[in-house]
């Protein structure tokens, strides 16, 4: 109710403030807009003064008067227009050189007065920020990427090999004819490999998609499955065959080596039998009513009500379909050397494409306490800083068997911390000493005083 009042109080406002604007830019008296609209100059002034607040009709009477569309007045998502244009505000770095910073209290002024420029600097914004998404992912790819890698240490090697043959050339006047032509012959077979190296180099960076130049079968395996939104329909039915894994996999572009199909058929069985364990008509009532309650997100209150583990009711969250009210919930899996080995991404938090992740992710923070849930809230090195619930445990990968040693695991579900806090709770009011901040690997971590670099961590222990 408070909400759709604020919603319906701030599109009146900004219509006011439109209106007023956009008369002035076409130069067009008050008495004028006022006769073609069909209403007296004073109605029209306490309009535009926000003093009075027009209705449905005469927006539309005023926007044909002004030959504009009538949304250009009265926009239902004009709070979500402010809550962008102040997030706008906190990601822009200072200017070199600036007197003031954005005014943000103006920003409804700014909004009301000019729509245009303020949806071009929110867009401005998102652009900049998706930038530095990739900039980020990049960097990752940059720093662990074993293609990559291999792929420059052809060139290098190519260009030493080239360089030194050359060299010998120049330098040495009595050469016999023999050694001449053998060294001829190096410098045309470098070359060849040089070029056929610079083309190989060339078309893996021009690989297009968020999961350009896949470099291994994990990531193969990912690809596919974000394809499918993480989410197999086949698995979910409750009758008594077993679906097809083989046809489920064969077939599929991004499914390209024998090595990613295993995976995937691996995978799917797992799915499989978590559906069974769980299925969506008993998982999904109890945690949609979690969240209509406005309660708060505990996952280990919906494991007991449940009766499933943890680590199994993490797998289910993070491959739900879209389900109206509920979140989407991230997921990262890792084995006992810290190497990720399932990576189910959520906007906001960057996940390495290689290698392990940060280290004080309550992730590798379960190693060291096998089978007890850890939760912390995490804030991420982001512009504004942006805040995750995390949720951890470790378990054994043959918790059944008598006979060590033990394969350890470790499961970490992300929620929006929006979503998992109590509806009477903002995440602003979290304390700082509550925070954990967090990237998503050192390699590329901004936090440069960071004490996980400084300090051994679990992964390295």
């Amino acid at each position: 109710m408070e909400k759709s009042a604020l919603s319906g109080s701030l599109s009146g406002r900004l219509s006011g403030t439109r209106i007023r604007a956009l008369r002035m830019s076409r130069r067009l008296g008050q008495g004028d807009l006022a006769r073609m609209a069909g209403i007296s100059p004073s109605y029209l002034n306490l309009i535009e003064h926000n003093r009075r607040r027009a209705t449905p009709r005469l927006l539309e009477a005023v926007a044909q008067a002004l030959q504009i569309p009538a949304d250009l007045l009265d926009e239902g998502a004009g709070d979500v227009q402010i809550q962008a244009l102040r997030a706008a505000a906190s990601r822009a770095s200072p200017i070199t050189g600036a007197t003031s910073a954005p005014e943000v209290e103006r920003s409804e002024e700014f909004l009301g007065r000019f729509p245009g420029w303020a949806a071009l600097v929110t867009q401005l914004s998102a652009r900049s920020e998706d930038q530095n998404r990739i900039i980020e992912r990049l960097s990752d790819r940059m720093a662990h990427d074993p293609n990559l890698s291999a792929a420059l240490h052809e060139i290098v090697s190519a260009v030493t090999s080239v360089q030194s043959t050359a060299a010998i050339l120049a330098e040495t006047d009595d050469l016999e004819p023999e050694w001449r032509a053998r060294f001829h012959h190096n410098i045309h077979a470098d070359s060849i490999r040089l070029a056929n190296a610079s083309d190989a180099l060339v078309a893996f960076l021009d690989t297009s998609g968020e999961e350009a130049g896949l470099a291994a079968p994990q990531e193969e395996f990912e690809s596919w499955l974000a394809r499918r939104g993480f989410h197999i329909a086949e698995l979910e039915t409750a009758e008594a065959a077993t679906p097809d894994y083989t046809a489920l996999t064969e077939g599929q572009a991004e499914l390209a080596s024998g090595p990613a199909r295993d995976l995937a058929r691996a995978w799917l069985a797992r799915a499989r039998d978590d559906a069974l364990a769980l299925p969506l008509e008993r998982l999904v009532p109890p945690l949609t009513a979690m969240f209509e309650r406005g309660e708060g997100f505990a996952p280990d209150t919906l494991a007991r009500d449940l009766d499933v583990p943890l680590p199994l009711l993490f797998h289910r969250l993070a491959t739900l379909p879209a389900i109206k009210g509920v979140p989407r919930f991230g997921l990262v899996e890792c084995d006992g050397s810290g190497t990720l080995t399932f990576r189910r991404p959520i906007e906001g938090f960057a996940l390495p494409r290689f290698g392990g992740g940060c280290p004080r992710w309550p992730l590798y923070q379960a190693l060291a306490q096998p089978h007890r849930p850890l939760g912390a809230t995490l804030e991420v090195a982001t512009r504004p800083p942006a805040r995750f619930a995390a949720h951890a445990i470790a378990t054994a990968r043959d918790a059944h068997r008598f006979a060590p040693p033990y394969v350890w695991q470790s499961a970490m579900l992300i929620t929006p911390v929006s979503a998992a806090l109590p509806r009477h709770r903002r995440p602003e009011d979290i304390p700082e000493a509550d925070l954990v901040a967090v990237g998503s690997s050192c390699r590329i971590c901004p936090r440069a005083a960071c004490d996980a670099r400084r300090e051994p961590s679990i992964v390295s222990a």
